[in-house]
């Protein structure tokens, strides 16, 4: 009997053996979050990934071949906002790994909290991600940083957290909103001068544009030397 969802060349990641639907495979079947829709195959449940709500899923459906992102992983996620591609990590790190979700709005992380109640893996933190070192003694050496905030100095906080907790080999994953640093410039413009600061401080292993999943989105992907 063949089977309808097959690993994908990402690790943690599945798809439609037909299709080009992307999946986590969830590590708490029967459970389901943010209404997505779900496949069962061989005894195991599958969360669908969608592209037009998640930066990392609009990456992976672009053709990134290394996300980083690894089963037993212990995660920095800034901006983990109500938790829709944090639920995801959780599935991709599983119940063995850890995702320190980081947001400064309460209001989204009281849902944060909701969530983290059905999956233990996600520690929720109200904190400024603009200020690591107020946060320095709640968060061990990670494997991987990943970032998806709206604020002017993207790459700047990223930077410093990278810096702060990212381990030497691990991984850094910036999401890169244009709009939100200035309206006026062009985004291409604009991702390229963050690459090129990136690179003065890490080796980039790969530059995306998330079109079109995400208008005037890019993504970054890093490696700590």
């Amino acid at each position: 009997m063949s089977r309808r969802i097959r690993e994908h060349k990402l690790f943690e990641i599945y798809q439609e053996a037909r299709g080009k639907r992307i999946f986590t495979k969830n590590i708490f079947p029967g459970r389901t979050h943010f209404m997505e829709r779900t496949m069962r195959d061989a005894g195991d449940e599958y969360r669908e990934f969608d592209p037009t709500r998640s930066k990392l899923a609009a990456m992976i459906m672009k053709g990134s071949t290394n996300i980083g992102i690894r089963k037993n992983d212990k995660i920095l996620y800034l901006g983990a906002s109500h938790g829709f591609t944090c639920s995801f990590v959780s599935d991709m790190v599983g119940e063995k790994g850890i995702v320190f979700g980081v947001d400064p709005a309460p209001r989204v992380i009281r849902d944060l909290i909701f969530l983290a109640e059905k999956r233990r893996n996600i520690i929720p933190m109200l904190e400024n991600a603009n200020h690591p070192e107020e946060y320095k003694d709640k968060i061990c050496e990670v494997d991987v940083v990943f970032q998806d905030v709206a604020q002017k100095n993207q790459e700047e906080i990223f930077i410093k957290n990278c810096k702060a907790f990212l381990k030497d080999g691990g991984y850094g994953l910036l999401s890169i909103k244009a709009r939100s640093i200035d309206v006026k410039r062009k985004p291409k413009q604009l991702f390229n001068e963050i690459r090129q600061q990136l690179e003065k401080e890490f080796t980039v292993i790969d530059f995306r544009s998330l079109e079109p999943h995400e208008k005037d989105h890019c993504m970054i992907i890093i490696k700590k030397r």
